[in-house]
């Protein structure tokens, strides 16, 4: 279905807007025309970023994001498929679509949306929160190890596997673009400051 935009926004000063910013612009030099692209994603904050760009968007079910792509990719190969999702919860509960997205190694690009804390729900620690910093739910400082996204991705047969930092606009859009071009499962983890919640 065709992208729609709404009056919904990110939080005032969202790092979300580079991540969005460096896509947009990776398709138009890749010159990947709008009826070419499809980017998949969910509820929560980094649905909103289909709504920002002109392009096809699928709002999926609660965590069926990756799901939804393969399908997508499956029933049109000629289409470039991004997916975009939040730290948070696919690193916590659906993380099993991430793996078995890494085994069957479809031309997709998976864009995590990593600021290391459950922002939508006003700062609670996050698999990806680092053991000393404060939060909602940890006070006084987060006991747990920090889950490595991308140590998994590797196991799981990603040969793709990027991690870097939205503050590094060029150098995220050239890796954006670098992901796109691969034509097989590419799999990005930007990390993001959170101006509202993330204290670190």
């Amino acid at each position: 279905m065709r992208k729609w935009l709404t009056n919904i926004q990110w939080c005032p000063g969202c790092w979300d807007t580079l991540i969005v910013m460096a896509l947009k612009n990776a398709f138009k030099e890749l010159w990947i025309e709008s009826h070419n692209r499809v980017v998949v994603s969910w509820i929560w904050c980094s649905w909103k970023a289909s709504q920002y760009i002109d392009w096809y968007a699928a709002e999926t079910l609660h965590w069926r994001a990756l799901p939804f792509a393969t399908w997508v990719k499956i029933a049109n190969p000629d289409l470039t498929v991004v997916v975009l999702w939040w730290d948070w919860d696919w690193y916590w509960i659906w993380m099993w679509h991430f793996i078995h997205s890494c085994r069957r190694n479809l031309d997709m690009t998976y864009i995590v949306f990593n600021n290391e804390n459950y922002a939508l729900t006003t700062w609670q620690s996050s698999p990806t929160t680092p053991i000393w910093a404060k939060t909602k739910t940890h006070p006084d400082w987060n006991t747990i190890k920090p889950f490595n996204p991308i140590e998994l991705a590797k196991s799981a047969w990603a040969w793709f596997v990027r991690q870097w930092d939205s503050t590094k606009f060029i150098e995220l859009k050239e890796m954006i673009k670098e992901a796109i071009m691969y034509k097989w499962f590419s799999y990005l983890d930007v990390k993001q400051a959170c101006p509202s919640f993330k204290k670190w």
